[in-house]
């Protein structure tokens, strides 16, 4: 399936930094994602569901995006919606050491270190699309993604969404 992801941060050429910060004290995942001039670019807010549903808010307060759980399965999968529409999905691969996604959009996949704390995603030519970075010693979750094509910025952030929900779910 292919898709046109969009992106409300700033139109043009040249890459985008984002910076994904969950906030402290929630009883749902509830992150802030800020541009590179530490301008809040989207809010995410987790539903009380079963499994992880993020709806995700651009900086007029409007729902562009949600990242959804499937839930009875072996390996875990997320769907991943641009407003209402279903683009695609991203499913954990079983590996022993580093770990993979596969995502059925646009031919991404993503690739991590085996300390899971970096990851990068790359296009179906081997093309780097988005690099993915956890940031240490904050107290909550913080990653920063640098993503080439600004068009795919909200894409890599649901990617983001999709791993650290899985992440979570393992620790739980």
């Amino acid at each position: 399936m292919v898709a046109v992801c969009y992106n409300e941060i700033r139109k043009g050429v040249g890459a985008v930094k984002l910076l994904f910060k969950q906030r402290f004290f929630t009883f749902t995942d509830n992150f802030d994602i800020y541009d590179e001039r530490g301008k809040k670019a989207y809010v995410v807010e987790g539903q009380l569901t079963l499994g992880h549903c993020f709806k995700i808010y651009d900086s007029q307060n409007r729902e562009v995006g949600t990242v959804r759980q499937k839930l009875f399965r072996f390996l875990p999968k997320f769907d991943l919606y641009l407003g209402r529409q279903h683009i695609g999905s991203i499913q954990k691969e079983f590996t022993l050491l580093k770990p993979n996604y596969q995502i059925d959009y646009n031919g991404w996949h993503i690739m991590g270190d085996w300390l899971q704390w970096d990851y990068t995603i790359v296009d179906g030519s081997g093309r780097e699309v988005a690099k993915i970075s956890k940031e240490l010693l904050n107290l909550t979750d913080t990653y920063s993604i640098h993503v080439h094509n600004p068009g795919d910025a909200l894409c890599a952030l649901m990617v983001v969404l999709a791993i650290d929900a899985e992440k979570c779910s393992r620790r739980d």
